[in-house]
């Protein structure tokens, strides 16, 4: 399991080099978040087809996680690109100064995403690495499940809430309809849960320890890079935003208050 584990982070490692050199060149570090999703579905990639044949288990395993990945790549891609660098990055650069930020980018962004994405990614070499049994149990139809409701939350959340951007009339306004009306951040309850269903495979596939990954993705999501840098910047830029918050549950999809 460890040889497999320094493989793929060797890969890593190399692929977010090239991304960092490139970023440098053009001068966009945002490019960095167009690989998070990528960079799973090529550690997953090489756990499935470095570990034995392509059981049940690990080929479902290889559908989903490219599936997710790619869906989240497209997306990104669709919003992010012409659009310069971020605001979060433009303010890093400035912070810094451009002529530290160029190679301190490296660490700071690059290199710490791609530790995240193997430590994030352990349920899924758990999967690929287990020497049990391959075949589906219950456990399995559970994180199918899983999956699903977490799937169907992030790409409905997302796709609600590009069509409401769409529209100039609703800048500076609150969405609070369809998946919004039950959370106030649903895409990232869907990525959550996605990432809970890939820990399901990884007990199902009697590895344990591994679930952490599971549990470090929401702890990236409600606690760092989520919900609560959004929440912070919302409730200063959408005056309407403190009511929305008093209605509707935070993370986990519940009926509004009255």
């Amino acid at each position: 399991m460890l040889d497999l584990f320094l493989q793929s982070a060797l890969i890593i490692l190399i692929l977010v080099t090239l991304l960092w050199i490139l970023s440098v060149i053009i001068k966009n570090v945002s490019i960095v978040d167009l690989f998070w999703g990528i960079g799973f579905v090529v550690a997953n990639t090489y756990y499935a087809f470095s570990s034995g044949d392509l059981s049940g288990r690990k080929l479902l395993l290889l559908v989903l996680v490219t599936l997710w990945g790619l869906r989240l790549f497209i997306y990104l891609s669709i919003r992010n690109i012409g659009k310069g660098e971020d605001f979060r990055y433009q303010e890093f650069r400035r912070n810094y100064g451009p002529e530290r930020y160029w190679w301190f980018s490296y660490f700071q962004t690059f290199l710490l995403q791609g530790m995240l994405i193997m430590i994030v990614s352990l349920p899924l070499l758990g999967v690929h690495a287990s020497k049990n049994s391959l075949e589906l149990n219950f456990l399995d139809y559970i994180g199918i499940i899983v999956w699903l409701i977490g799937f169907v939350f992030e790409a409905g959340g997302d796709y609600q809430l590009a069509r409401f951007k769409q529209n100039p009339q609703n800048k500076g306004k609150v969405l609070n309809t369809g998946f919004w009306r039950y959370s106030r951040h649903p895409n990232y309850f869907g990525d959550s849960a996605v990432w809970w269903a890939f820990g399901i495979f990884s007990l199902a596939a009697g590895s344990y320890w591994q679930i952490i990954g599971s549990v470090v993705m929401t702890i990236l999501l409600l606690k760092i890079s989520g919900v609560a840098l959004l929440e912070k910047t919302l409730n200063t830029k959408k005056p309407e935003y403190n009511e929305y918050i008093k209605k509707t549950s935070s993370f986990i999809p519940w009926f509004p208050k009255k």
